[in-house]
């Protein structure tokens, strides 16, 4: 059997990911592919309860080294138990995050050695890596009062710890994103997110022409 392809969404709050992996899903089905979409952390039980220790404040504090080796926890068990079978089925998994995240949140954002967290990838991935990564840039300020917007619409009233950071701490996590995205313009295209839905909607689509789609 044909192995499927592993499409990973990247982008700071507000970029609009879930709305463009669902989009990317609809597509691709449409066009009689089996797709599987979800997240991290987080995509399997344990791996969702995982993300929440990760991302509501507890009674103790989270060192940046924690709370980075709770996201490849939560990894491994989300490529074991997820993402490798569904691949290795023939279907197309589209993943809201993956290790790009953790070095643009944990390496960028906070601070935490790259060795650290590529020696940790490497242990994790087993040699699996993204066919294509979409990342959904767009500047901090705009992108904060689009997550502010949907936590109204929504009703939430509790914001997690990413949410409640700075506007200095996205602003480091979105240049490590673009760092991370043009050293491997192979695997990534990089999309702005703060056009018309429409055209950033056409420009996820036209992405998958990478991967012969």
């Amino acid at each position: 059997m044909i192995r499927g392809k592993f499409i990973t969404l990247e982008g700071i709050e507000g970029a609009g990911k879930s709305t463009i992996a669902a989009a990317l899903a609809n597509a691709l089905q449409a066009r009689g592919i089996s797709v599987r979409q979800t997240r991290e952390p987080g995509g399997t039980p344990l791996a969702e309860r995982l993300r929440q220790l990760v991302l509501h404040r507890g009674e103790e504090s989270l060192s940046a080294e924690a709370e980075t080796l709770l996201m490849f926890a939560a990894r491994a068990i989300h490529l074991d138990n997820l993402v490798r079978p569904a691949l290795e089925r023939g279907e197309w998994v589209i993943c809201d995050r993956f290790t790009d995240a953790t070095r643009a949140y944990q390496g960028g954002g906070r601070g935490v050695d790259a060795a650290l967290i590529e020696q940790l990838a490497v242990s994790v991935h087993r040699g699996l890596e993204p066919d294509l990564t979409v990342l959904l840039d767009l500047p901090v300020t705009i992108g904060l009062e689009r997550a502010r917007a949907r936590r109204q619409a929504q009703g939430e009233s509790v914001i997690d710890r990413f949410e409640s950071e700075t506007v200095q701490f996205f602003e480091r996590v979105r240049a490590r994103y673009l760092e991370i995205a043009r050293r491997d313009s192979q695997r990534c295209q990089i999309i702005d997110a703060s056009a018309d839905p429409d055209s950033v909607r056409a420009a996820a689509m036209s992405a998958l022409q990478r991967l012969g789609s």
